[in-house]
């Protein structure tokens, strides 16, 4: 008897771990979103990395700015569309630019409404994609002082004479003793980042979110389709 009881809580916990509840009502206003990886949708495989600003209205409509790296190439939009999120944490959106063309994401919201991990749905689209809360307005005082980084990606050669790269690094930043920082009112945050000699300096772009206590970013030289997170310890 004891032995059925305690498979039952198991089994019962199990349960409860495997299905989130999600309050759909919890995704809105402003997320940033980074996305990265390899696609095939132009045909052969290309390496890329996006970074978004969106707003989601609470009514299933989504607006914003979305920038991309592709064949070292960075291209930006406004983007409008329209979202679900539903009870199971599954939110699915599709994003429309100037052009006319579609992009199709999907992904699954944490239970507080705070993140969501997503691919792009489209054939051949990126799969690592990672969206998080911002603020509707940052300053400076936002940044941490200090954050942990990873960075990936890989570099094409855009002038005579130029080699392709793989960038794969991860080290500290010192805001203080950076002195490149800035930081926009829509939380977008622009800097150099210095790596190992052996690496160019990066120019960045990003966005605080999560309270500043993060920074999803790109870089954004001619050539580079380079995805960076940067963490900060502080509680």
């Amino acid at each position: 008897m004891r032995l059925n009881s305690l498979f039952l809580l198991l089994l019962l916990s199990g349960a409860v771990h495997a299905g989130d509840v999600c309050n759909p009502t919890k995704l809105v206003g402003p997320y940033a979103f980074q996305l990265s990886g390899s696609t095939t949708i132009s045909g052969t495989p290309q390496p890329t990395a996006s970074l978004c600003r969106i707003t989601f209205d609470g009514s299933s409509v989504v607006s914003g700015t979305a920038s991309a790296t592709f064949s070292g190439v960075l291209l930006g939009n406004p983007v409008t569309g329209t979202y679900e999120a539903k009870s199971d944490c599954s939110v699915t959106w599709k994003l429309q630019d100037d052009s006319g063309a579609f992009q199709n994401f999907s992904g699954t919201l944490s239970p507080d409404g705070t993140r969501v991990q997503f691919r792009q749905t489209d054939p051949g689209g990126a799969q690592r994609g990672i969206m998080q809360k911002t603020s509707d307005t940052c300053s400076a005082a936002d940044l941490q002082k200090k954050y942990k980084f990873t960075v990936s990606g890989s570099t094409t050669p855009m002038q005579p004479g130029e080699v392709p790269h793989t960038v794969s690094a991860e080290g500290a930043l010192d805001v203080a003793q950076n002195s490149s920082f800035q930081v926009d009112s829509d939380c977008s945050v622009h800097f150099v980042l210095a790596l190992p000699p052996e690496y160019s300096p990066m120019t960045m772009r990003g966005f605080l979110v999560n309270g500043g206590k993060e920074i999803l970013a790109f870089q954004t030289d001619p050539g580079a389709m380079v995805a960076a997170r940067f963490r900060s310890d502080s509680k």
